[in-house]
């Protein structure tokens, strides 16, 4: 190469340095570079976006939750009573079947404890699992309240509200995986009995009350 050519480039050289010298900035490789993306999301908002959405469905359906578990509430009860009544029906029956002429008779109410006492107990399983909000309870709870339908007046109005609560749009959805993944993502929210739960109980208490009541009466007068 020419000596004024290699001089022409050492002094190209020299003022491209110095121009990087006195730049307010300097080159950076891309890979140092920050992700400029506008449309990127950060991870925060993002993970707070799912958090809101979660307590708004949560809220959304609280009070149908709440309706729901009191059924299980409800039949926790129910099957207790259910049981003990249950174990009396059977010392009945043991003490009929200690005499001759009463053998018979005891044996009958022997079975029918033991049949009632299969039904409570199954009662407070499904009790359990609704208090999970497993989805096969919801099944369980929907054949016990149509059997319910029977016990016409009472029986029949529970049994009903029953019905709708597990049937519902927003009874199925309280028994999907969807809505479990939204109560792990909400810890905070609790939900409260429903009042007419407490009115269905106090009902409930009022009737085994006004039974007990008339066996008693019944066993005085035939005295």
């Amino acid at each position: 190469m020419p000596g004024w050519q290699t001089q022409l480039c050492l002094l190209s050289s020299k003022n491209y340095k110095s121009l990087l010298d006195i730049l307010p900035f300097k080159a950076t490789s891309m890979s140092n570079q920050p992700d400029l993306n506008p449309y990127s999301v950060s991870t925060s908002t993002l993970a707070a976006s799912i958090d809101s959405d979660a307590e708004s469905v949560r809220r959304k359906h609280l009070s149908h939750e709440a309706s729901v578990k009191s059924i299980g509430l409800l039949y926790w009860l129910g099957g207790i009573i259910g049981v003990l009544l249950t174990l009396v029906y059977i010392v009945a029956g043991i003490f009929l079947m200690s005499k001759q002429e009463t053998m018979l008779q005891g044996l009958v109410v022997i079975v029918v404890g033991i049949v009632f006492g299969c039904f409570f107990t199954f009662q407070i399983f499904v009790a359990m699992g609704i208090g999970k909000l497993s989805p096969w309870s919801r099944i369980a709870a929907t054949v016990l309240s149509c059997i319910g339908l029977l016990g016409f007046p009472l029986g029949t109005l529970i049994s009903a509200y029953f019905l709708y609560l597990l049937q519902s749009s927003k009874g199925v959805f309280v028994f999907s995986d969807e809505y479990k993944e939204v109560i792990a993502a909400t810890p905070h929210i609790k939900y409260k009995t429903s009042i007419i739960v407490w009115i269905l109980l106090a009902l409930l208490v009022g009737v085994i009350a006004i039974a007990a009541f008339s066996i008693a009466f019944v066993g005085v007068t035939k005295r």
